[in-house]
């Protein structure tokens, strides 16, 4: 039996816990654990994940209200003794609005909710999170109002020079140029790290990526990620 456990943090309103539990589960040989909002306490915290959907619905604006959680204070406090944390889409968004992650998510450029498969470039194969991913260009589902990256010029300089930008948008042939930036991002910028690079947020859905309907390439994110356990 697997000994170590995966805590996923689940708010009103999350819709991919599930998913991310089944692509966890099939890929990383741990359990799974549910954390309510709620609950002030994780007590498994090899690695954390926050799902995406709407946390809260996404009131007042994306993430805002679930960083008032005290699951949230926990993860914070995880963030800074090194834990791997991951924050796809809404958890992206989450972890920005804490301030774990650099920047904001704005509205969409094009003002409408997106929903398509994307492809993904993998700026930076040093990443705990991206070095053991066996290709260089991924297709991924994306589903999101609120995916517009946005930092100041500051911020972004220094996200670039830090080499914590770890997805871009591209082309299927890894072509990084506006014509593929689905909504509108910075420099095309999908997924960044913190600045110990033990935070990872993306806005594309790995764990919606694990059969092969559309893509199987999340299964090989989620592999890459066993190092780490």
């Amino acid at each position: 039996m697997p000994k170590k456990v995966v805590s996923i943090i689940v708010f009103p309103g999350s819709n991919c816990d599930r998913d991310l539990a089944i692509a966890i589960q099939k890929h990383l040989n741990v359990k799974t654990e549910y954390i309510w909002h709620n609950e002030a306490k994780i007590k498994h915290h090899e690695m954390i994940f926050i799902p995406g959907g709407f946390s809260f619905g996404d009131y007042l604006r994306a993430g805002i209200l679930a960083t008032k959680s005290p699951a949230i204070k926990e993860v914070i406090n995880f963030s800074k003794k090194g834990v791997p944390i991951i924050g796809i889409c809404n958890g992206f968004q989450i972890l920005t609005e804490c301030k774990l992650l650099e920047g904001s998510l704005l509205v969409n450029k094009n003002q409408l909710f997106i929903c398509k498969d994307i492809f993904l470039k993998i700026e930076n194969k040093k990443s705990i999170f991206s070095k053991n991913i066996k290709k260089d260009i991924l297709k991924f589902p994306i589903a999101h109002g609120q995916g517009n990256y946005y930092a100041s010029k500051d911020s972004l300089k220094k996200l670039e020079d830090n080499e914590q930008v770890i997805f871009r948008y591209c082309s299927n042939k890894g072509s990084v140029k506006n014509k593929n930036n689905p909504n509108g991002s910075l420099n095309n910028i999908a997924g960044i790290t913190n600045k110990k690079k033990n935070i990872l947020g993306m806005m594309p859905h790995p764990e919606r990526a694990i059969s092969d309907k559309s893509t199987a390439d999340g299964n090989i994110f989620f592999e890459g990620l066993k190092e780490l356990l």
